[in-house]
């Protein structure tokens, strides 16, 4: 089996999440600059199989599109166009930043870290994920 990776894209920063090869467990992979996303994508599926890309889509509590998601569109499109060996596929993200401030409170963590925004980025990545895994099972 190979791994699914999820995406939590952002204007600057971009959270990445990945499942075991099992596909059972979620975990945070990293956060990075935007502008590196494709040659960061394009070195990780070169070294570990991925099966397929989830990423997230925001959109606002009213089901309104965002005004990030022209941008996660695009990243979409230029993906298939440039890897279509590796199925990229859209994920609502409504309120996945919220659930990673909760989360961070849950478990303790201090205010400092908790103003961490790659920190956030990594777990909404993750919930992205864990909510995707979820809705297939």
């Amino acid at each position: 089996m190979a791994r699914i990776l999820a995406i939590d894209y952002g204007k600057k920063r971009t959270g990445l999440a990945v499942t075991d090869v099992l596909q059972i467990v979620p975990g945070a992979l990293d956060t990075i600059d935007t502008s590196r996303l494709m040659e960061y994508l394009e070195n990780y599926i070169g070294k570990e199989q991925v099966e397929r890309i989830i990423i997230g889509e925001p959109y606002q509590p009213n089901g309104t599109a965002s005004e990030n998601l022209g941008r996660v569109q695009q990243f979409e499109n230029l993906w298939r166009k440039r890897h279509p060996e590796v199925p990229i596929e859209g994920y609502d993200e409504r309120f996945t930043s919220v659930m990673a401030h909760q989360t961070m409170l849950t478990v303790g963590l201090g205010k400092k870290a908790r103003q961490d925004k790659a920190l956030v980025d990594r777990i909404s990545a993750t919930i992205i994920l864990q909510s995707y895994l979820a809705s297939k099972r």
